[in-house]
Order: C-alpha cells, then structure tokens, then sequence
C-alpha cells in the first residue's frame, strides 16, 4: 500500500555536492537549453532518434542508462508497511533547516506542478493526515481511482494471518441463501426437539420411519413352509412369533395368524389374517366385509377383502386389512409380561410403573371416537379386546381385525343393541385393565383393590367413567351419553392432534426440495462424456459444454497436494446448493492440463447448464437436430 501526502514543495530541489563527496557525478550535459528526450528517460531508447527526433539523446553507458521499466519507480511514494502504519502516524518530512537556493536542472525527470498540487488539495481535503484508513490499493491506477471508476474498499485486515500473508486481496463474503425455499412454522409452535403428545423429537422421528421401511422388506425365516402365492399375495411373513409349548392365539373359537404378504397388483404390503380350519357355509357372510370397507376412521384399522382357500393345506377364510410396520398391541405392549410360562395370564400386577393419565384418556378419546362411528352406522364392533387393539404410533391406537367375528358367526342371529351394549362393557373392562396394568382387574377377586388403586393413582373421572361402562346396561347407556363425559378430555385431544398436524407439516416441508440436487446430477450425466451428439464428436468439450465440465471437475475430481482424491460431501453439498441457487459467488476453473483457467460465477454455470440440457432435451420433443457439424 502506498500512502498519498502533500509535498513539502511543488518542484525537486537538486542541490551541488559537497567538493569531498567521492561518488562520481552526472555526466556533462552538451547542451544546458536543450532538454532530454522523454523517451529515453521511460522506456531508455527513443526509436525516433535518427528519424528526426528534436530532443537530446545522450550516449548510453552501462551506469548513466536507465533501466527500461523502472523509470516510474523513481518517484513513486515510499512503500509503508501496514503493521508499520498503524503503529506510527504518516507525517511528512520536516524540511530543511536552511535549504539551498534550488537550482532547476535541464535533466529534472518529473516535476510536480501547481495543477498536481491541487489536485492533490482536492483529493486530500478533508482528511486527516493521521488517518490510516485512506489507503489505496497500489494494483490500482492511480487515475482511475482519481476518475472515480472504482468505489473506495477498506482494506483487509490480516492481522490474524500468517506473516507471509501481509496484504491479502479484499473479499467480501456473500450470504448464502440457497437453503431458504419455504418458509418453515414458526418455532414456538413447532418444537421438533421435544417429544410432543402424538409425535416424537425430529431425530426419533426419522429413527422410526426408517424402522418401518426396514420392517417392510424382511423376509420369512426358513422352513415356515408358506406357499409362495394365493389369491394375488405373495412374499408372506409370519407377523405373530410363538414360542414351543405357549398357547396360541384363538378368535372365537378358531385359531388364527397374521401374515404381512405383498399385493401383486400394486406391490404394496398387507396384513393378512387367516382362520384356520374353517369352512364357508353361505357367501352371503362376506356382506359383512363389504360394508366394512366402506367404513373409514383415523382410528380403526381399514379392511380391503376376505377370501376363503386351501393354500396353506386346509379351509382357511383370510382377511385382508391395511398393513401398519412396527406395530403392537395393547397386550404386548402392557400386559405380556404378566403372562406366566404356559401363556396364561397370571392375575398378578407386574407392571409397577402406571400408565400416565394423559395417556389413558387419550386412549379412551380415541377408543370411544372410534366405536361411536360405527355405532352410528348400526353395527356392532365386537372387537375391543387388547389384543386386537393396535398401537401404530406414539400413542395412537386402531382397533384392527373388524369384521372377521361378523363372518364367523355370520349363522347365528344376534340383536345388534345387545352387542352394542357388549362393546361398550368390554370398553370399561378394557379401562380397568389398563388402569391397574393387570389384564384381570375386572375380575370379581380383583374388583375392589382395583377400585382402590384407580382411587389412589387417578382422578375421580376415570374412576367414575370406567364403573359406567362396566355396569349393567341400561336404556340410557350408550356412546352418545359416554362422549358427553369425556367432552373435556376431547379437547385436548384435538388440540394435541392439530400440533401433530403442524409438527409433520414442519417435517414435510424439510423434505420438500430434497431432490434437486439430484435433478442436477442427472443433467450433468447427460451432459458431460456425451460422444457424437448431433453428428459433433466433441459436443461435451465446446462452448457452455465445456464449463460443465470444469465444474463437474471442480466439484468430484479435486486432489490434494499428494495426488490423492479429494472425496468432501460437504464441498459437493456446497458447490450443488450454490449452483441450484445461482449464486453471485465467483469460482476458479482450471483444465486437467493447466492449460485453460476461467473464473465464472455459479449463476453463469447454472446459465450454462439450463442450455446445454435445453439442447438435449429439444430433439426428444420436437425432432430438431440444434446445430450441425463444421465442415
């Protein structure tokens, strides 16, 4: 950096040598009037010297011959380091005490005029000469700084970097905006690192998506001997494990099993639950699984179709319900362990840990949404038992395995009021149950230290809704008057669901642009090493062509100083963003030879890359070849 400051005086002053200076002096000039070319003293020769040149050209010697090049070094500022100028003040050179009379020589190189001073007044008014921020860039002309071509930058301050680093170039970071497509919820009501009602924390949550996806694709262990095909389905898998010697699950007074198998129509998994050893009698029994399918609630598990075989080596009546991964039933879940070694229950409370009362009403809520839906529609759901009772989520529960029972007793006539009362008492066993964590505690032996329990653990409410709905039937019994009960606990419910709402809407919008870098990639393998595309050889390596591929270079083919490759997603990540971003940001693209360097921004690459793919893409639509081949 080089430092403006006004002269003491407005010519050089050339003073005589003292007699006992032994450096030797200028040259004798010829001629004291006539003055020396300008030529030789900028550039050391004058090509118009013999062609009729009317100034003075002395003869050259190795000493008095300047050095082409450097002439305007001469009276160029004194170059002030930095770190020296910060911790000294610029002032001028004091003069003379008593300066010799000026003697104005004919050999005077550069003189400074009394325009040059004021157009240094003009420069430097104003400021104070003590001021180390007026610095000017000594790459910069001063007369385009004077022209005002170039806005006045500060300098850098390299007072953190190495020492051989003593005045790095400028350079103003740019702010990345690549990341802001949408704009997300605001923060106070998505808290995506809290474990909300419905909704686990972000990471959780994506654990457990991948969990599922995971479970999709198991396979079955061998020598379960499941056929390979029936009825559409393949690819079954046992959803139920059973130990040697544990009883085995019955629904009524069949045994069943619960397959995952995969649709061959539409590749997607269900879960298949298959009555062994049973024989259909009438077709009309299937009714029952039409209107079924036709019912649809949040929390009741849809059923796709039923159909009978003798794939698996017997009359079996399968059933086909909507597939949830992961999931669990209220049984597994709270009371298996309870159970003792031959598979029955033990009667004994385990579980000394109570399920939080936030969670019980909340599967009391959705319980009791669930089976007023298909009351309204004047069936019974017959199926509120824990272990046909799915857990899909965090605390969200479908009654799963409707309509089979309806199939199997299709023979005999039932009153669908009595068994609407039935689903309402086995609701309020189903609450003792989970209650008290004890798959018995409806029981008559247990019935009064269950009361005392819920009495001590839960409030009043709980204790009077469950006794309601495990009292005999009466005429005013039923869903409505138990949905006016628990009206408050609805609420929160609601609640708690629209914050679910906005949490997975939160998730999805983090999601929502995840494949534009790939959208990229795929340009630029359609683009780079693409041989003889119409009729031109060297179509990838011309033009806009050939700044892809630098930049595909820049971005995967990079090298350390060893020679080993570079392999940084972060810096893939980056580049791809700021490309799909078109940012301002500007880059340097070298050859693989070192031969060729451009120094292009993002915005003009994505420019590039917009065209070279418009070119591609263009013969595929409309039959026009771009460009034909020089000849």
């Amino acid at each position: 950096m080089a430092f403006f400051a006004r002269p003491t005086s407005t010519a050089v002053r050339i003073t005589q040598p003292s007699p006992d200076d032994s450096s030797p002096g200028p040259s004798p000039r010829k001629d004291s009037v006539q003055r020396q070319c300008r030529n030789i003293v900028i550039y050391g020769h004058c090509k118009y010297q013999d062609k009729g040149c009317q100034y003075h050209h002395p003869p050259a010697s190795p000493q008095d011959s300047p050095t082409p090049g450097l002439s305007h070094a001469i009276n160029a500022p004194v170059f002030v380091p930095k770190a020296t100028a910060q911790a000294e003040p610029l002032v001028a050179s004091p003069p003379p005490a008593s300066p010799p009379e000026p003697t104005y020589d004919a050999y005077d190189q550069f003189t400074y005029s009394d325009a040059d001073a004021a157009a240094v007044d003009e420069l430097t008014s104003g400021l104070d000469p003590t001021d180390h921020s007026f610095q000017i860039n000594s790459s910069m002309d001063a007369h385009y700084f004077d022209d005002g071509q170039y806005p006045y930058v500060p300098p850098y301050d390299p007072s953190g970097l190495d020492s051989f680093y003593t005045h790095p170039a400028p350079f103003l970071r740019q702010p990345l905006n690549y990341l802001l497509y949408t704009s997300s919820l605001p923060e106070e009501y998505v808290q995506s690192t809290t474990n909300t009602h419905f909704i686990p924390p972000s990471s959780q949550l994506r654990q457990l998506l991948q969990s599922r996806s995971e479970s999709i694709r198991t396979i079955a262990p061998p020598g379960t001997g499941l056929p390979d095909e029936c009825q559409g389905y393949h690819s079954f898998v046992p959803l139920e494990q059973f130990s040697p010697g544990s009883e085995r699950r019955k629904l009524g007074n069949w045994y069943s099993v619960v397959y995952r198998a995969i649709r061959t129509s539409d590749g997607r998994p269900y879960a298949l639950r298959r009555i062994e050893n049973y024989r259909l009698m009438h077709q009309s029994a299937f009714s029952a699984i039409e209107l079924w399918s036709s019912i649809r609630h949040p929390n009741i598990v849809p059923v796709r179709e039923a159909f009978t075989t003798k794939a698996f080596n017997d009359n079996s009546l399968v059933v086909c319900y909507a597939y949830y991964p992961g999931a669990q039933t209220l049984y597994d879940i709270y009371f298996k362990k309870q159970s003792s070694s031959n598979g029955t229950p033990s009667g004994k409370n385990q579980n000394t840990t109570p399920i939080p009362e936030r969670t019980l009403w909340s599967y009391i809520v959705q319980l009791a949404s669930a089976i007023k839906k298909v009351h309204d529609t004047g069936n019974p759901v017959r199926m509120v038992d824990p272990t046909k009772i799915l857990i899909t989520g965090q605390n969200r529960l479908r009654i799963g395995s409707c309509g089979t029972l309806d199939v199997l007793m299709h023979a005999t006539p039932l009153d669908t009021h009595l068994l609407q009362q039935e689903d309402l008492t086995l609701f309020g066993r189903l609450v003792f149950s989970l209650a008290c964590t004890n798959v018995n505690a409806w029981t008559a032996p247990q019935f009064q230290r269950s009361l005392d329990y819920m009495a001590r653990v839960y409030s009043p409410e709980m204790k009077s809704l469950a006794l309601y709905l495990i009292a005999k039937p009466t005429p005013v019994k039923n869903i409505d008057h138990l949905m006016e009960m628990i009206r408050p606990r609805v609420q929160a419910e609601m609640e708690e669901a629209l914050l679910a709402t906005d949490r997975l809407e939160h998730e999805l919008l983090s999601e929502l642009e995840n494949a534009r870098l790939v959208r990229l990639l795929c340009k630029f393998g359609f683009i780079n090493e693409r041989p003889e595309f119409a009729l031109e050889p060297r179509w990838s390596e011309t033009g806009d062509r050939y700044i892809i591929k630098l930049f595909r270079d820049y971005v995967f083919h990079q090298v350390d100083e060893t020679g080993s490759p570079v392999v940084n997603m972060s810096h893939v990540l980056t580049c791809l963003n700021k490309l799909d971003a078109g940012s301002e940001e500007r880059i340097m693209l070298v050859s693989r030879d070192d031969t060729s360097c451009l120094v292009v921004s993002y915005k003009e690459i994505k420019a590039c890359l917009e065209g070279a793919f418009s070119d591609l893409a263009r013969p595929s639509t409309t039959g026009v070849v771009p460009f034909q081949p020089a000849r």
